[in-house]
């Protein structure tokens, strides 16, 4: 693949009730067997989640979390694959690291838990440290970003500060990958503002994920005639021609549902790159 191709990271959500999927892979051998089809679709890595974070989600106990999550980790990451765990808690970081997941992917950027940090400093795991303000029930309450330079400015800043917690708690750089946390506390025309402004993000030094897939950005995007937001499983397109431009912008990575989509788009990209 080109210089600008960013790795593609595939989503299992391990639980009932997120946005795109829940439900379908709610089972660990549901799930490890969706994991397997990722992979064979091209995923780079595979992400595991076992809370949903859909705006007005609930949070699970604890417990239930790591049910999720564990037999679903050690088995892919048993296959060889690179594994992901999506948590914002310190204990299911540290027993799914245990587990063999490589990589923290904290959507609260270590607000919600601050231990987080020290399990990233003591096992070396990547962290993706994403923009957040709330948990999901309200999250949108604090989609106001009135200081100046807008939400971009805000974001950066608080990224910025989230970069100094972790620097704090003994997190290297080479561990930290950034994620402007689309749609957290984000209103449509925040998110498309973030994605025009990544270079600005990119800019603090660090790699850059994003996680545009299917979000309701791109369903009010291809909103119909009468009002209707596009239905989740009909956004894939839309997300498949960000999956381009995030490439071009040279992002790190990018999370995405459809793994064969985006991997078939970066491969005609590339092509297309040759001449």
């Amino acid at each position: 693949m080109p210089p600008t191709a960013p790795l593609l990271m595939g989503v299992v959500n391990v639980t009932p009730d997120s946005f795109s999927d829940g439900g379908r892979w709610d089972t660990p051998d549901a799930a490890i067997a969706h994991g397997r089809e990722l992979l064979a679709d091209g995923a780079d890595i595979l992400d595991i989640g076992g809370e949903s974070t859909r705006p007005g989600a609930t949070r699970p106990l604890v417990e239930e979390e790591l049910a999720r999550v564990l037999p679903v980790i050690r088995e892919l990451a048993a296959d060889g694959a690179t594994v992901s765990v999506d948590t914002m808690r310190s204990e299911v970081a540290d027993q799914a690291v245990a587990a063999g997941a490589s990589i923290v992917n904290d959507v609260s950027g270590g607000l919600s838990d601050p231990r987080v940090l020290d399990v990233v400093a003591a096992t070396g795991a990547t962290y993706i440290c994403m923009h957040w303000r709330a948990h999901s029930d309200h999250m949108q309450d604090f989609a106001v970003y009135d200081g100046p330079g807008g939400v971009l400015a805000a974001v950066r800043a608080e990224l910025s500060a989230r970069v100094d917690a972790a620097h704090a708690a003994g997190v290297r750089d080479e561990q930290i990958v950034l994620d402007p946390g689309l749609g957290f506390a984000k209103k449509a025309d925040h998110n498309w503002t973030l994605l025009a402004g990544l270079p600005s993000l990119q800019a603090l030094g660090y790699p850059v994920l994003v996680g545009a897939s299917r979000k309701s950005f791109l369903g009010r995007l291809l909103t119909a005639p009468d009002g209707t937001l596009r239905p989740v499983d009909d956004r894939e397109d839309a997300t498949t021609a960000l999956t381009v431009l995030l490439a071009q912008q040279g992002v790190w990575g990018v999370r995405v549902h459809d793994v064969r989509a985006s991997r078939d788009a970066l491969r005609a990209l590339e092509r297309w790159e040759e001449g």
